[in-house]
Formats: C-alpha cells, structure tokens, sequence
C-alpha cells in the first residue's frame, strides 16, 4: 500500500490561485500554479511562500495558460524549484506571452507606485521581474494532448482538449493504478472558435472547477445586445469599452463583431483592439490552426478589420479620437491592463459605456463596477463612475453548472472521491448539493491549505 497526498494550496473556497501539490513515494508534482486575484486578502497571499519545500518538486503539469493557473511559476524558481514546467505546446505559448506580460505590468506598476508615492510599501518591489519570467520559461516543455507520457515507474499523465482556451486541457494522471482527474477550466460546447471539451470516462479521484457550480448562462441574444449596444454608441457619438481577457475572450469578441459587420448587421464603426498581450495571442492561433475552428484565411480576414494598436502612445490618440468607437482592452476583470487608461479618462462620461464579458472574481475592479460602484480607484486616485455598466455573461468561456454536469456524465464508476475547487462559496455548495442530487456522489469542498491522504 503506497500512500500520496495533495495539498490544496489555491483555487480552495475560492476561484483563483489554482495550486495543488501532489507528493508520491515516486516523485513530487505539482497541478498547475496561478496566482491568486481579487480581494486584497487573497493577493496579500500571493507574497508568502509556499508551506512546502519547492526544491523537492519534479514536475509542474499546467492545465491551461490563465494567470491564475500559471502566475506564480517565477515565484515558485524563486523559491527553488528546478524541474520541468509541462503543458501542452499553446498551453505554453500562451504562458510565455502571459507571465512576460504580467511581470513587465508588475515592473510599470512598482515603477508608477515609487514615483506618485502611493504604495504602502517602500520601495514598493514587482510581483516579479521579466528576467524573473523567463527562468520558469526556460524550464518548459510540450507533450502532445491524447498521449500518455510517463514520468516514473507507476506514474503517467495524458493532456485532453477541454475547450476554454486554446492549448487548454484536463489532466487524467494515473498513479499506482488509480485516475486522478484534474478537470482545469471546462469550456463550453457551443463556443465560436473552439470545440466542446472531451469527457472524461473514469475517475477514482475527481478535481473538477466550480465557477459556475451555481449558475446557468443566460439565454442571451449575442448578436441582438451587440447590436444595440453599437447603435446607441453610434446615436450618442460616444464609447464602448470592453475590458477583455486577452485570451480567447478578446478573439471571440472579434470574430463576433467581424461576423456583424459582414452580415450588414452594424456599421464600419472603428473598433480598436489595445491589448498587447491579446495581439501576441492572435499568433498563437495562427501558430496552432488545428487546436480552433476558424481556417487561416478567416483568420487574416477577420484581423484586417480591425485597428491593433501597439504603441502606447496610440493608445493616447484612440483616447482623443472624437469619433464613436469601441474599444477592447485588457483586462477582462478591470485588475490592470491598458484599459485602466480608457477609464480613467472615459468612465466620468455620461455617453460612455463600459461591457463586461465574462466571470468577475469578489475584489475586482470589475466586479465594483458590476455591483453598481459609484466611484472607481485607479492608479490610486479615485474617478466618479458616470459610464452606463453593462453585462454579458453568456460569453463567459467557463461551463455552466449543466456544462460541468454533461463534462462529468460518461465517468462510469463512482469515483471513490470528489473535490470542489476553483469556485466562491455559494458556487461550491449549490454544485455540492447539485452534484448529491443528480449523480448521487458526496462531494468534498477543500479547504485552503487542507491536506489529504490517499491509499493507493
């Protein structure tokens, strides 16, 4: 009888931060490494080491390319890991552009912070730095989704499409004979660009995420509301800002708009696209066609359409651009990003209109500005919220609860157990009560730094 253990050390009773740390009498791995996001509580958390020795990790396997699944890999070198950082080869791509991204965002900010003196640090220091980025990337490698890969004598992992994102995958890990199933981000499966998620079909030990554990996406008309939304920028000559997720959402968002126009549904209206980060992930969609729907052609031809800016200082002209426009900025909860530059100069505007696409996490700006703010904080002053704040959540890339459900309907044995991660509180215990009802399975939801104990 062999004894493994994982540490639920992120994405416990919360959403973000995914970490969990799995040590065998083989080797020691660890499931995907975000950061945490939103409340200051859970960011403060992002600065205290790891209660584990990091030095003793073997292997990083990464779902998907998300900050808060990959963001914490420069600390985890930082603190002494030297192994291997594993995902498959978009996966990877996505995660160089996203934590080169994150830590030259990190550097500005510090940077701004020392010079307007309103960090309470001091100095106040960067998360982590671009050099810092690119030793976890030269820890990388890709394998191959569909294939097992074998990294010890009783140990084998396989990456399986998951929709979501592009690269994104869940991971069935078969140890001393048991499935682990770590299910990462369920994508959806009707999506624009991708295809449903694969199923798993057996699971002794199940980790599925919880975003949605409470919720059905609406049955929103897309188009109809874009429409609109259009039309009134239009008749007011004012601006649409949309705060996106650089992956996958801010090409979604595109595509969307692309097929608008070429349906006559709405006007040449510029649309400026600010997000460098979002404009490095449109080549990764050129790099990997067989991962997304759309062929290279529609590709070229949807990217034509639209204004990508690179420089800053475009972005300042866009700003002072009298026409109606839209513009899709990063980042998709508002946390950071070019967007907070529109805001600050558009969001005291009566005929401005901010939309948000997606999942907004308990402490983000986003989520403020859902729930009604008045008033906004960034760069640390505050700006009076005078823009109409609208919602549209059947974008969003996660599955619902009745996605999750399908996800999970062709496991044909009872798993022995099932963990709840990657959701807020009321999410877990809706999709725990959901989960009893439905598939007559107990479901446990971890508590952050829990431990358990697996005989295998």
């Amino acid at each position: 009888m062999n004894s493994i253990k994982i540490h639920f050390l992120g994405a416990s009773g919360t959403v973000t931060g995914s970490k969990f740390y799995m040590e065998t009498p083989e080797l020691n791995l660890m499931i995907d490494c975000g950061m945490f996001q939103g409340l200051k509580e859970l960011r403060q958390m992002n600065w205290e080491p790891l209660p584990i020795d990091t030095s003793k990790i073997d292997f990083v396997l990464l779902t998907h390319g998300h900050l808060d699944h990959t963001g914490y890999l420069p600390r985890l070198v930082q603190e002494g890991f030297k192994g291997k950082i594993i995902g498959t080869a978009p996966t990877l791509a996505i995660t160089r552009i996203i934590l080169l991204d994150s830590a030259k965002i990190h550097e500005e900010e510090a940077e701004r912070a020392n010079e307007e003196g309103y960090s309470s640090h001091h100095p106040a220091l960067p998360f982590y730095t671009v050099k810092e980025a690119e030793r976890a990337i030269a820890l990388f490698r890709f394998e191959e989704k569909e294939e097992w890969t074998s990294i010890s004598e009783h140990i084998r992992f396989k990456f399986r499409y998951n929709g979501h994102i592009i690269g994104a995958t869940f991971i069935e890990l078969e140890a001393f004979g048991k499935v682990f199933v770590f299910s990462g981000d369920i994508g959806r499966e009707k999506d624009f660009l991708l295809a449903p998620p694969e199923r798993p079909k057996w699971a002794d030990y199940l980790f599925v995420e919880s975003t949605y554990g409470n919720k059905l996406h609406p049955e929103e008309n897309v188009e109809e509301i874009m429409i609109a939304l259009v039309n009134e920028t239009i008749t007011q000559r004012g601006n649409l800002i949309i705060p996106s997720f650089a992956v996958e959402r801010l090409q979604s968002l595109m595509y969307l708009l692309w097929q608008l126009y070429k349906k006559n549904k709405i006007p040449n209206i510029p649309i400026f696209i600010d997000s460098p980060m979002g404009n490095n992930v449109l080549s990764v969609f050129e790099q990997f066609p067989d991962w997304h729907k759309l062929s290279m052609t529609t590709y070229q031809s949807m990217c034509n359409h639209f204004n990508i800016i690179s420089s800053y200082g475009d972005t300042w002209k866009t700003i002072d651009d009298p026409r109606p426009k839209i513009v899709i900025a990063g980042s998709g909860m508002v946390t950071g990003g070019r967007v907070l530059t529109y805001l600050k100069q558009l969001i005291d505007i009566s005929t401005t209109t901010v939309l948000l696409v997606g999942y907004q996490a308990e402490g983000t700006r986003g989520r403020q500005l859902l729930d009604g703010a008045h008033e906004i904080k960034l760069f640390g002053k505050y700006y009076p919220v005078k823009a109409k704040i609208r919602h549209v959540e059947s974008l969003s890339a996660h599955a619902d609860q009745q996605g999750l459900l399908q996800w999970m309907e062709n496991i044909r044995n009872m798993p022995e157990e099932v963990f709840l991660v990657h959701g807020e509180p009321t999410a877990l215990d809706a999709f725990r009560s959901k989960i009893r009802d439905v598939k007559g399975w107990t479901a446990h939801i971890p508590k952050l730094k829990e431990t358990k104990e697996f005989l295998v």
